[in-house]
């Protein structure tokens, strides 16, 4: 690992906002994903297909 020296803090606390953030927009676009193909499939189903 290179030597940050005194910006070793400022460093890993970007890489760890990033990583949460990244994260956290996966984790919704897969929540707003299951949500529309529960919806989609019910609609299908009210229509009959």
């Amino acid at each position: 690992m290179p030597d940050l020296g005194k910006y070793a803090d400022t460093v890993i606390l970007a890489y760890v906002v990033s990583f949460v953030l990244l994260i956290g927009l996966s984790a919704i676009t897969w929540a707003q994903s299951r949500r529309a193909k529960r919806l989609l499939d019910a609609e299908e189903a009210r229509r009959g297909k």
